[in-house]
């Protein structure tokens, strides 16, 4: 099933939550940007459906597009072998997602390091904390804005120069 066929199905199911299908050159690379408060329901319907089975969540990661922050889902259906990529965009200041978690185990770990790094809220999260920066860090480093702070606790935190 292709990219274009999910997303007729998609639209027909969910409606107005499916923004548009982006088609590129290399199909393999097309997309479907979705409302971000329907996510939860749209990743169920494609887990659950026959037709879908999308049973693995392979990635889930952030994105800084300078004026919002955004998510990227990569699923995959091992019994049907086929592919959907899904994007939602989120308001820079206040990014809040449902988390999908409960859709997929492994959200749990790609949600936390997303909130880790691009400071993403998914609101439903059983244990929404960072996971690779202390807890007392400041900042999301992977953001585009973020400035590296020069002191740690004391500890000199420059990066070296060559």
């Amino acid at each position: 099933m292709q990219t274009k066929d999910i997303f007729n199905k998609l639209q027909t199911k969910f409606g107005t939550n499916m923004i548009e299908l982006v088609e590129l050159e290399n199909v393999a690379d097309s997309f479907i940007n979705v409302v971000s408060t329907a996510i939860k329901e749209i990743t169920m319907f494609l887990r659950d459906d026959k037709e879908m089975q999308f049973d693995y969540l392979t990635m889930l990661s952030g994105i800084d597009y300078k004026d919002s922050l955004g998510i990227v889902y990569h699923l995959y259906s091992i019994p049907l072998k086929h592919k959907v990529v899904l994007k939602v965009k989120l308001d820079r200041n206040k990014p809040i997602v449902p988390t999908i978690e409960r859709v997929w185990k492994t959200a749990n770990w790609h949600e936390r390091e997303t909130y880790d790094m691009f400071g993403i809220e998914f609101e439903g999260h059983s244990e929404l904390e960072r996971i690779l920066c202390p807890d007392d860090w400041e900042g999301y480093p992977l953001r585009k804005d973020y400035i590296a702070p020069t002191q740690y606790h004391g500890i000199d935190a420059t990066p070296n120069k060559v």
